[in-house]
């Protein structure tokens, strides 16, 4: 019978693709001090913020800016997440976890790179990221497999923008084009996760696209909500 949780019997295979996630992500660790031009920091103190340091276009810096005030909600995504797979597969917990650890590099690496660079008021970025965290924010869908389906045209959708980005970044900045690829990646393997999961539940019982149309029709960026 079709219903809108994950299906246990599919746990083995799941459990499968969450090994394969892990053997993937390890091939490709990094830490986000790797990617920051650090020799280009400065006191702020001792020579303040001036719009004249500012030396990329402004599309790029509101590009990054938009991206950090999307990573900086992984502790409202991991909420919802955890509350919404709150007593279906474990799997999912496990691979939620290992998640949120690979994804709670992104905000560091892309504000730091923007207080390195003098690319944005330092002041002014803190009291967004501030209002945006604040503020909050959930998905308009609250049953397991929406939440696999919203998530999986999450991760791809910010991995064509960062990727997207980075071409045009690459011609003023090679460090941020490289580390817009390295976030890249990442997005790349968790798109990667969910898709498959979302696979294996329609190769099991095509009417999950029912739910899975819903939030097609109804998907909306965490930007969306931004300042």
């Amino acid at each position: 019978m079709l219903t809108n949780d994950l299906d246990f019997r599919l746990e083995p295979s799941l459990k499968e693709l969450y090994e394969q996630h892990k053997i993937r992500a390890q091939k490709i660790d990094w830490g986000y001090h790797e990617f920051l031009p650090w020799d280009k920091g400065m006191d702020f103190k001792r020579v303040p913020w001036d719009e004249s340091q500012v030396t990329l276009p402004s599309g790029v810096i509101t590009a990054i800016e938009t991206a950090l005030l999307t990573e900086v909600n992984l502790p409202w995504f991991t909420t919802y997440l955890s509350a919404t797979f709150k007593g279906s597969l474990s799997v999912i917990t496990d691979f939620i976890h290992t998640w949120t650890s690979e994804e709670d590099q992104h905000s560091n690496l892309l504000e730091t790179y923007l207080l390195l660079t003098r690319s944005v008021n330092p002041k002014r970025i803190h009291e967004l990221r501030k209002s945006v965290v604040e503020g909050g924010f959930e998905p308009d869908f609250h049953t397991p497999i929406e939440a696999m389906t919203y998530t999986t045209l999450q991760e791809l959708a910010t991995m064509v923008f960062y990727n997207n980005v980075a071409k045009v970044a690459s011609k003023h900045d090679p460090d941020l084009a490289t580390l817009l690829r390295r976030l890249a990646k990442d997005e790349t393997l968790h798109y990667a996760f969910y898709r498959d999961v979302i696979r294996t539940h329609l190769e099991l019982e095509p009417n999950y696209c029912y739910h899975i149309a819903n939030v097609i029709m109804n998907f909306k960026m965490p930007g969306a909500v931004m300042p």
